[in-house]
């Protein structure tokens, strides 16, 4: 059987491999369609395309590099394919991408999947057909909650994460009311909730919450509206990301809603976002992250390597999908098999520690990856030392605090 970017000789070699066991730990299990696919499905053109997009299908390309560096001919096959799709956000072209990627172009796991509606319908094909699916990009609590299935995992960051350090260490701060404004697709209304929770379990309170078109690049009606509410919010609250946050920042700016008295407080900031605006456009705004570039020696490391391919630091996302990517071929090495139902064990309650994850265990009862988190704060202008360092991390979340500390009974594996 062919596969796709290989050639006959890597095919044949493949195929003698899985026939001898699959490697390693293998116990008689089988590669499938002669090779391991992997799939990136995920925003390539839109306003994620920059925190994630063609990027991240590098990252996840140099986990393959990396994966074959460290076993050689011990690895359970040498035939790896890294496949691109772009879903435009939009969760019906998610659907039948991850149809088509799962079915003609035999994808064994899918990848990243930023925009959460699209993450939804990626999961439930993902159920249906009983294949892999590492979510990195959605932030939606749901996807370990009532979206949950036996074969989707979330890895990286969930809208839990952002609210319990940055809502409530910006309201315990003085920012006691708050006026949130959130896209208004799945995304945006999981963000809304769980910051509202955690403001008001840290004695603050919402003034008001209004939803804003996704995409979008006006956002004048709401910002504008902020200081006249009554009570006057201390906090605009956003929860759009990517493109939509650097057109919100940009007009909150121009309208110098600081200076009138209203701060702001970012749910979802990625280091692209602070590069394409400048430093100075965010100073002083605390956010929280899943992970930072120049955290330590580890994270530097391989932010040196991926520099060096891309021409560019990596945003945590990017370093999601290298971790995710890595993570997946690793249970496939020790399960010697790329079977779904094998994978799936060789995942659950998984304890790890690399570059991205550190402290790291999926959680076998809602397939949730529990890790460290980051509180940072984004230096000025004049406090950056050097291109991309735009970020002062102030304190690092245990893995035991940063996500919910017990399972949602909504989730039935």
């Amino acid at each position: 059987m062919r596969v796709k970017g290989w050639s006959g000789g890597l095919v044949a070699a493949g195929l003698l491999l899985a026939g001898c066991g699959g490697g390693p730990g293998g116990g008689g299990g089988k590669i499938s369609d002669d090779g391991v696919v992997l799939a990136v499905l995920n925003d390539a053109s839109g306003v994620y395309a920059d925190t994630s997009g063609s990027k991240s299908v590098e990252a996840v390309k140099m986990a393959v590099a990396d994966f074959k560096a460290k076993y050689g001919d011990k690895a359970v096959t040498d035939k790896i394919e890294v496949l691109a799709a772009d879903h435009q956000n939009k969760p019906e072209i998610a659907n039948s991408k991850a149809q088509e990627l799962y079915d003609r172009k035999h994808a064994d796991v899918i990848l990243d999947v930023p925009t959460s509606s699209a993450a939804f319908a990626v999961a439930t094909i993902a159920k249906n057909k009983k294949k892999v699916f590492i979510d990195v990009g959605a932030a939606s609590t749901e996807l370990e909650g009532k979206q949950c299935n036996k074969y989707t995992f979330h890895y990286g960051y969930n809208s839990y994460m952002l609210a319990h350090s940055t809502g409530a260490e910006v309201t315990k701060d003085g920012g006691k009311n708050w006026y949130i404004v959130y896209p208004d697709y799945a995304f945006g209304e999981d963000m809304q909730k769980t910051f509202s929770t955690a403001i008001k379990g840290a004695g603050g309170s919402v003034v008001k919450t209004d939803p804003t078109p996704f995409p979008n690049d006006n956002f004048s009606t709401f910002l504008l509206k902020a200081p006249g509410l009554k009570p006057k919010p201390q906090v605009l609250g956003t929860m759009q990301a990517g493109g939509d946050l650097v057109n919100l920042v940009k007009q909150y700016n121009e309208y110098k809603l600081r200076d009138k008295g209203v701060s702001l407080a970012v749910g979802l900031l990625v280091i692209s976002d602070i590069h394409s605006l400048g430093p100075d456009a965010l100073a002083g705004t605390r956010y929280t992250d899943m992970w930072y570039w120049n955290l330590d020696a580890k994270s530097r490391a391989w932010a040196d390597k991926f520099q060096a391919k891309v021409g560019q630091r990596p945003t945590s996302n990017m370093a999601g999908n290298y971790s995710a990517a890595l993570q997946y071929l690793e249970a496939v090495q020790r399960g010697g098999t790329d079977k779904s139902d094998e994978v799936v064990k060789q995942l659950e309650g998984y304890k790890f520690d690399d570059m991205f994850a550190r402290n790291a265990t999926i959680r076998a009862q809602d397939h949730l990856l529990l890790h460290d988190a980051y509180l940072g704060q984004v230096k000025p202008k004049s406090e950056v030392k050097e291109e991309w360092d735009y970020v002062k991390v102030l304190k690092t979340v245990p893995a035991a605090e940063a996500f919910q500390p017990q399972p949602d009974a909504s989730c039935k594996l």
